[in-house]
């Protein structure tokens, strides 16, 4: 499966015009940018073109950026030069404890990363987390309902975390088209 799912990754990002938009920062994170350490290490997850980590560059952060995309990963390091991209499969991916300040999870959804996520942030460190609801199922009946959030369901999973920013419900995407999202940032308590 990873391997099937690294080939169509390739492909999309090397045929598709409309995954150019992605290398521009998400909505969620701009908006919210205020809030990243202007210093520190941040991990990107499935990162994609590196949108996201070129935001957190022009912070200050140190980026990690993790795809499992060859094209992705080579496309975003030509671009941002000094982002440590990285090819990898979340799946099996493995780092020691503590060591992020920042970790960022956009529009993918891999649960039992979570446990993960918690250890390798620091005490304090920030999750940015977007992904799609269950609620995408009335107007895109074929998506795969175990890459969706049940709503509610993020904030539960973080209950122990400082939420700072938790919301639910439709927006638009960046071409236009509705879409059921949560979106949170949570900060590891001490």
């Amino acid at each position: 499966m990873p391997g099937e799912d690294a080939l169509r990754w390739d492909q999309r990002y090397n045929e598709e015009e409309r995954f150019r938009t992605f290398v521009q920062p998400r909505p969620f994170l701009i908006e919210h940018a205020h809030l990243l350490p202007d210093h520190g290490l941040a991990l990107d997850a499935a990162m994609g073109l590196g949108g996201n980590a070129g935001l957190l560059l022009e912070s200050g952060l140190k980026v990690v950026g993790v795809d499992i995309s060859e094209v992705a990963v080579r496309q975003a390091h030509q671009r941002l030069p000094e982002l440590l991209a990285v090819r990898g499969d979340l799946t099996c991916f493995h780092l020691p404890p503590a060591v992020f300040d920042v970790i960022l999870n956009f529009y993918y959804l891999q649960r039992d990363l979570w446990p993960e996520y918690r250890r390798w942030l620091r005490p304090g460190g920030l999750l940015f987390f977007e992904t799609m609801t269950t609620q995408m199922l009335e107007s895109q009946p074929d998506i795969d309902p175990v890459y969706l959030l049940e709503m509610g369901e993020l904030v539960q999973a973080f209950s122990g975390w400082e939420i700072l920013v938790y919301r639910e419900g439709w927006q638009t995407s960046r071409r236009g088209h509705p879409r059921a999202v949560a979106s949170m940032i949570a900060r590891l308590p001490d």
